[in-house]
C-alpha cells in the first residue's frame, strides 16, 4: 500500500513539475512582453528568483538550525547542478542563442560575486556586514536590471516577441497570475517527487548518505530543471539561459546574504567547502564564459560536455563521502588528466573565438 501511495505521488509530482513550467514559462514570457521587457530580463528576476524558493526555504530553516555546512552546501550544490546538468540538459534539446548581455555583463557578474562569496568566506565564516554587503548589491542589480530594460535600447528591443502589440491588449494580472501559480505548482511538485524518490531509494536499500548527495540534493533545484528545459522546448532561449544565472546570482546574493543578515550568529563555513566546493563552484562559473560567447550559442557538444562534468562531480562526492578505495586512481585521473584537458580545451576555444572576431571585425592582418 505503501508503495503504491509512493507511486502515485512520485507521478502527481512530476505533472505537477511540468504543468508548473508550462504556466510559468507561458505567463513570463507573455508578462515579458506586455511590460516591455525581454525574455532575459524575466528569466534572469522573476522566473530565476521563483524557481530558487526551496532553495531560500532551506537554508533559511538551515541556518536557523544552526547547519550551516547544510546552508553553504545547499547553495554551493544548486549552482553547480544548475550550471552543468540544467544548462547542459537544456542545451542538448536545443542549441542556445546566448544573449550578448548576458556575456557582457550578467555571467562576468555571476564569477565576480562567486569570488567575492569566496573572499568572504575565508575568515572561516560569513557575518552580518558580508551578508548585507551580498543583499544591497543584489538590489542595486535588479534595480539596473529593471531601469536599462525599461530603455528600450535596441539590443533588447530585438528579443521582444513580434506579436507584442497583439498581446498589448492581454491584462498584465492574468500573466502574473499564471507565474504565480506555476511557482506554486512548481514547489508542491518538487516536494512530492523528492519525498517519493526518498521512499523508493530506502525501500531499496541506499544509505542516507547516497540519498543526500543525489536526490535531495538534486531536488531543490527540480523547478530551474523543468522550467528551463520547458524554456528551451517552447524556443524562449533567452529564459533558459536567464533563468540559470539568475538563480545562481539569487543563492548567492540572497539566500546567503539575507540568511547571514538575519540570523543570530555568522555562518560557519568548513575547510572542505573553502578546499574544494567554493572553487569547484567559481571555476564552474568561469568555464561558462568563454562557452558562451563562442558564436553566442551553446552547442549540443558543449552541453554534453556540462553533463560530463557533473557526473565527474558527483561521482568524486560519492567517493569522498564513502572514501571508496577507488578515490586516489579518481583523484588522480582529474589532475592529470581530466583537469588539464579541461583547462587546454578552453584556453583553444577562447583563443580561436578572439581571433575569428578580430579577423571579423576587420582588425586581423
Amino acid at each position: 500500500m505503501v508503495v503504491v501511495a509512493t507511486i502515485l505521488f512520485f507521478i502527481a509530482g512530476l505533472l505537477l513539475l511540468i504543468g508548473g513550467a508550462e504556466l510559468l514559462v507561458r505567463g513570463a514570457s507573455k508578462l515579458a512582453a506586455r511590460l516591455g521587457m525581454s525574455s532575459l530580463v524575466i528569466g534572469l528576476t522573476v522566473v530565476a528568483f521563483g524557481t530558487s524558493a526551496p532553495e531560500l526555504a532551506i537554508s533559511m530553516q538551515s541556518g536557523f538550525a544552526g547547519e550551516s555546512d547544510l546552508l553553504l552546501g545547499n547553495v554551493i550544490g544548486s549552482n553547480i547542478f544548475n550550471v552543468l546538468l540544467i544548462l547542459g540538459l537544456s542545451a542538448i534539446i536545443t542549441p542556445l542563442v546566448v544573449s550578448k548581455k548576458l556575456i557582457k555583463l550578467d555571467v562576468p557578474f555571476m564569477i565576480v560575486v562567486s569570488i567575492v562569496l569566496y573572499l568572504f568566506a575565508l575568515s572561516g565564516s560569513i557575518n552580518r556586514i558580508e551578508g548585507i554587503i551580498l543583499f544591497v548589491t543584489l538590489l542595486i542589480y535588479l534595480g539596473y536590471l529593471v531601469y536599462d530594460s525599461q530603455q528600450n535600447n535596441p539590443e533588447e528591443q530585438e528579443q521582444l516577441p513580434e506579436d507584442n502589440s497583439r498581446q498589448a491588449g492581454d491584462h498584465w494580472l492574468w500573466h502574473l497570475f499564471f507565474v504565480v501559480a506555476g511557482l506554486g505548482l512548481l514547489v508542491l511538485g518538487a516536494r512530492w517527487l523528492v519525498d517519493s524518490a526518498v521512499t523508493f531509494a530506502e525501500y531499496l536499500g541506499l544509505s542516507s548518505l547516497i540519498i543526500g548527495l543525489t536526490i535531495v540534493a538534486a531536488g531543490t533545484s527540480l523547478p530551474e530543471v523543468a522550467t528551463s528545459i520547458m524554456a528551451s522546448i517552447k524556443g524562449e532561449r533567452d529564459m533558459a539561459v536567464g533563468n540559470i544565472v539568475g538563480s545562481n546570482l539569487f543563492n548567492m546574493m540572497c539566500i546567503v546574504g539575507l540568511t547571514a543578515t538575519v540570523l543570530p550568529e555568522d555562518i560557519s563555513v568548513a575547510d572542505g567547502v573553502l578546499a574544494f566546493d567554493l572553487p569547484v563552484m567559481i571555476a564552474v562559473s568561469i568555464a561558462c564564459l568563454p562557452i558562451f560567447f563562442t558564436g553566442n550559442v551553446i552547442a549540443r557538444w558543449e552541453g554534453v560536455l556540462f553533463l560530463i562534468y557533473y557526473l565527474v562531480f558527483t561521482t568524486y562526492l560519492i567517493l569522498t563521502a564513502s572514501q571508496h578505495n577507488l578515490l586516489p586512481l579518481f583523484n588522480a585521473a582529474m589532475i592529470w588528466f581530466i583537469l588539464p584537458i579541461t583547462v587546454i580545451t578552453i584556453i583553444i576555444i577562447s583563443v580561436r573565438e578572439f581571433k575569428h572576431r578580430t579577423y571579423r571585425d576587420g582588425e586581423f592582418k
